[in-house]
């Protein structure tokens, strides 16, 4: 993923978030988007068909519509519109954008909780006690579990990591011993 697909999928998820908002169909607009990245990450012919220059933008379209039947016309739409203007091998990068976007715009910040192994529901809400008040919004939590870690836990919001985990303090120790 290039910066410059990047930007432009975030300009493109902008304009439609803005035009979802207008017609106040944010709700359906959303619930599209999570549709086309779900279909990208279910399968890798998608992006490939997305991706391939042998198939016409037209009938691309028409696969898009057919695919997608039931999604909102502002949907369909855009796509369209992005097909003819080439753009459509970043859709499922303009559909994670727009969730992005739309989280921001709802005040919702997601909160990734990485721990070694599934933590107790007391110990996530001590957790989220010390992670709230540096939080403006409302917290979306995400657990994952990742082995490697060998204890504690890392929090990360947006660009942010707390890492207070079992591997970094070794990895910082072992550090300071080899200067």
């Amino acid at each position: 993923m290039a910066i410059n697909s990047t930007k432009s999928a975030s300009r493109y998820a902008k304009a439609l978030l803005e035009l979802a908002i207008e017609q106040n169909k944010i709700d359906k607009v959303a619930s599209d988007m999570r549709a086309v990245v779900a279909a990208k990450n279910e399968t890798n012919e998608f992006q490939l068909f997305l991706n391939s220059p042998l198939i016409q933008a037209d009938k691309k379209i028409s696969i898009l519509n057919q695919l997608f039947e039931n999604f909102d016309v502002l949907s369909t739409s855009f796509m369209a519109l992005i097909t003819k203007n080439r753009r459509e091998g970043i859709l499922a990068e303009i559909a994670a954008s727009f969730d992005v976007l739309l989280k921001e715009h709802q005040g919702i910040v997601p909160v990734t909780l990485v721990a070694s192994k599934k933590l107790d529901e007391a110990t996530v809400q001590s957790i989220l006690a010390k992670v709230k008040p540096s939080v403006k919004g409302t917290v979306e939590l995400t657990e994952t579990i990742d082995e490697s870690l060998i204890g504690g836990f890392v929090v990360k919001i947006g660009n942010t990591q707390f890492d207070s985990s079992v591997a970094n303090q070794l990895k910082n120790l072992k550090q300071r011993l080899t200067r």
